[in-house]
């Protein structure tokens, strides 16, 4: 494989891709402002700060929907304007190793192949890897030795459940819950309580700085918010508790997920899970006390680690630099 070869990520909430050259990070905003219905306006980053502040003539939107691409078109664009600004000139006859979830179909899976294949970058190669193993040698993990291993990746709008030895995934599950349904129900909760509307950035500060997975009090914080009576923005104090309370069930569906692929898991496997731990990635494994909830609800140590929203993405390096990883990339017929 040459040098310029890049790991990408397509998270729901952003994209990730890295250098297998220099080993360098670049992580945007999976995000995408559109003019006038459409017009590419802008992406990334730049886009994301225009969220629910635009005029009407400006929608932004999220191409990447519970983990699959649901606006081929402007994620193309996206794609292509990102690798176009951070890597320039080294794009001539580049190769790309894309992290795909696992639990998706094959359809789904081509799109995310077609993607980059059928873009005006023109790559040389385009090969794909389940995102739990690339998860799984991000974090240092060896998958090739038969011994059973369970990743929880805990993203922004899917959780996915596996179970990993010799390579390959023995048991999978993907259910639409993530950051952004904790968000949601932050919302909800604060409209119905305080009779207030908050925006998603406000709910998702609220969820990391003030939400406890196992309902520990983080103090609280002061927002501003629309008065559904008056309809004036209005401050509000609003506590910990409110956010641990909007998000309980959420959480305990995740908890619900992990259980039923634990009692899927063949003794030998669940032997091996219970003495190395279950491995979070993802970026909500950042909320608070995430691991202690997963504990109680497993009796199992939880393992966190830093960065872990990028943990697949430099998986995939380690896969690309190491021939012994070379059979877990595929390649899909254009």
């Amino acid at each position: 494989m040459g040098s310029n070869l890049y790991g990408v990520d397509l998270g729901t909430a952003n994209i990730k891709a890295v250098s297998k050259n220099d080993g360098k990070v670049f992580s945007e905003k999976d995000t995408v402002a559109i003019k006038n219905k459409k017009e590419f306006y802008a992406y990334g980053d730049e886009a994301y700060a225009m969220y629910e502040k635009t005029p009407s003539t400006i929608s932004v939107s999220f191409p990447v929907v519970n983990g699959v691409i649901a606006d081929f078109a402007n994620m193309q664009r996206m794609i292509e304007e990102f690798f176009e600004k951070n890597v320039k000139n080294h794009l001539k006859n580049a190769e790309f190793v894309i992290a795909v979830p696992t639990d998706i179909t094959e359809v789904e899976k081509r799109s995310f192949y077609e993607l980059f294949y059928k873009s005006k970058m023109r790559p040389k190669v385009v090969r794909l890897c389940e995102k739990p193993i690339a998860a799984a040698i991000g974090i240092g993990l060896d998958v090739s030795e038969s011994k059973g291993l369970l990743i929880v990746d805990l993203g922004a709008d899917t959780t996915e459940v596996s179970v990993l030895s010799l390579s390959g995934l023995v048991y999978s599950d993907l259910i639409k819950v993530g950051g952004n349904n904790l968000d949601e129900c932050i919302i909800a909760h604060i409209r119905r309580k305080y009779s207030l509307i908050i925006g998603h950035k406000t709910a998702s500060q609220l969820k990391m700085e003030l939400g406890s997975a196992v309902g520990n009090d983080y103090g609280s914080q002061v927002i501003v918010g629309r008065d559904v009576v008056s309809g004036l923005p209005i401050e509000m104090e609003i506590t910990s508790a409110d956010v641990n309370e909007a998000i309980t069930e959420p959480l305990n569906q995740i908890c619900q997920s992990i259980k039923l692929i634990l009692e899927k898991t063949p003794p030998e496997l669940a032997r091996d899970i219970i003495h190395s731990g279950i491995y979070c990635v993802g970026g909500l494994s950042l909320l608070h006390d995430v691991d202690k909830m997963i504990t109680n609800a497993t009796n199992i140590k939880v393992n966190l680690t830093s960065e872990p929203d990028l943990c697949a993405v430099r998986g995939l390096t380690n896969i690309v630099a190491e021939k012994k990883f070379n059979s877990l990339l595929y390649n899909l017929k254009s």
